[in-house]
């Protein structure tokens, strides 16, 4: 008798998956741009043969960063570690400190990826995001950067030597 129970209950699950919909969200979530950081690089150098793949490390040595709420520096000493795998995928992570105009230093962890790949119609297609943390002292006018999900991506058409990247609350 259990037995047969189970097979039941078992048949009705299986069947409840095979006819599953998606309900579709109320809500999608809405990005409200917060920064732009204009980050200078120094010279990057790879390391072959890694168990995961070539690992590449690109050292952030400066910058500034502007939005609506946030102005300032990009310390030196950090470093963007990049894990390139052969098939084209490089994961990123980058971690380093920005300074305020009114002197708040902020940490920051930007993880991303970069992948090179082909469309449905075999045409080459090029996808880079990244999703910053930011980490401020709770007690400051900075403070909300540590309770809000943030995403990024380059800017390509600036005049600039480094890399530009365009930061998005998430709303």
């Amino acid at each position: 008798m259990k037995k047969k129970i189970l097979l039941v209950a078992m048949a009705a699950i299986m069947a409840l998956g095979t006819k599953a919909q998606v309900v579709m969200p109320k809500e999608t979530p809405e990005l409200e741009f917060a920064l732009q950081l204009k980050v200078t690089l120094g010279e990057a150098f790879g390391i072959n043969n890694m168990q995961h793949g070539r690992r590449t490390v690109i050292p952030i040595t400066g910058g500034t960063f502007e939005g609506p709420h946030i102005k300032g520096t990009i310390m030196n000493g950090g470093a963007d570690y990049q894990l390139n795998a052969p098939d084209g995928r490089t994961e990123l992570e980058a971690i380093y400190c920005i300074k305020t105009d009114d002197g708040v230093y902020i940490h920051v962890r930007n993880r991303g990826i970069i992948a090179n790949g082909k469309d449905a119609d075999g045409k080459p297609t090029f996808y880079f995001k990244a999703a910053p943390q930011f980490e401020a002292p709770a007690d400051s006018k900075y403070g909300w950067l540590n309770n809000t999900l943030f995403v990024c991506a380059p800017d390509f058409n600036q005049d600039f030597k480094g890399i530009v990247l365009n930061v998005w609350r998430v709303k």
